[in-house]
């Protein structure tokens, strides 16, 4: 690979949150107490290794259950008011529990959120300081990533108010926001944007994910008017361009005929004439796709029916002989071998 080529495999490694167990362990540590926290498993660490499928992305079942999960935490009493290292009690097996990950790079707290134990998650939230709740598993999905697409509202405000990093990508390049715009869950996103300092907000509505999309990009594409709505009251920019072919979320709500996302962009605001990298505008799509109701939204809002694309094509010359299209253009625009047909008798 030559010098300046940069892969996304790169950025993740460079980017991934794992180094938060060797902090915690050292957190434990007291004076006198300097137990070696190695990379080498040990006993405790056979608990995780028992569990033979991925537990990061499809959220099976697994030999290791609630329950068993529940049993591992049993009798784990922190004063969760004090820093770990002070908390009386923490014996050298209940430290290598809480340190130990899995074959996939899951924690007890990626695997306490995928089996959905909302307790013992929270639990551990308040226990573990903020460099173990940003660790990525091998699918780069922290804590809150998980919480997130399992709707765990409750385990996303416990994160949210520990200052986790909220701008971690998963190996799709999405944040926990991303997913939260993309499968509509509108209270997690609300927890995440409300808990988000202005500046750290910003950064995040303008990540693109390795699609090139932005949170308001995904949650056009999935009709999440609701996300919409919040992700515009939070100060999202409306004409962010997608980074594959330049297209805002207009161009996306118009190609998919989604009259509601339409209206909703317009009224706050988005550039009506925004160009994609090719030059098509909103209204070029619109005509393109014989989209007569939305390209007449388009023309009341006030689309240029005069721009051109990179093929020098009008909006009208993309309408192809649909006249209820045709009747949305002025006569003075409509021309026959150059010529305005205004004045022209037939």
């Amino acid at each position: 690979m030559a010098s300046g080529d940069y892969r996304k495999d790169d950025f993740l490694e460079e980017s991934r949150m794992d180094s938060g167990i060797n902090s915690y362990c050292s957190i434990l540590k007291s004076g006198d107490q300097q137990r070696e926290c190695s990379g080498e498993p040990s006993e405790p660490r056979d608990t995780f290794s028992a569990v033979e499928e991925r537990l990061d992305s499809a959220y099976a079942s697994s030999s290791l259950t609630v329950e068993s999960l529940a049993e591992i935490v049993k009798g784990l009493t922190f004063d969760t008011k004090e820093a770990p290292a002070t908390s009386p009690g923490i014996s050298e097996q209940e430290e290598n529990i809480l340190t130990s990950i899995t074959d996939d790079g899951d924690t007890i707290l990626h695997l306490a959120i995928i089996h959905e134990d909302t307790s013992i998650a929270k639990q551990l939230i308040q226990l573990f300081p903020k460099e173990v709740l940003d660790i990525q598993n091998y699918l780069y999905q922290s804590p809150l990533h998980l919480a997130t697409y399992l709707n765990l509202t409750e385990v996303v405000k416990s994160l949210v108010d520990k200052s986790i990093s909220v701008e971690l990508q998963d190996s799709d390049g999405n944040t926990a926001l991303h997913v939260a715009c993309h499968h509509g869950l509108t209270t997690c996103a609300a927890e995440m944007t409300s808990g988000m300092s202005p500046g750290k907000l910003a950064l995040v509505l303008e990540t693109q994910n390795w699609r090139g999309l932005a949170c308001l990009h995904l949650a056009a594409l999935s009709r999440q008017h609701q996300i919409m709505k919040l992700l515009m009251a939070n100060g999202a920019d409306l004409n962010i361009k997608e980074g594959t072919s330049g297209k805002t979320a207009l161009h996306l709500a118009v190609e998919i005929h989604d009259t509601t996302s339409v209206k909703l962009l317009l009224s706050g605001g988005a550039n009506v004439d925004a160009a994609m990298f090719n030059g098509c505008t909103p209204l070029h799509l619109a005509v393109g796709r014989q989209d007569t109701a939305i390209a007449n939204l388009l023309c009341q809002s006030g689309a240029d029916t005069k721009l051109r694309n990179v093929e020098d094509e009008t909006a009208l010359d993309l309408a192809d002989g649909n006249n209820d299209i045709l009747a949305l253009f002025p006569f003075d625009d409509i021309q026959i071998s150059g010529r305005s047909v205004v004045g022209v008798n037939f």
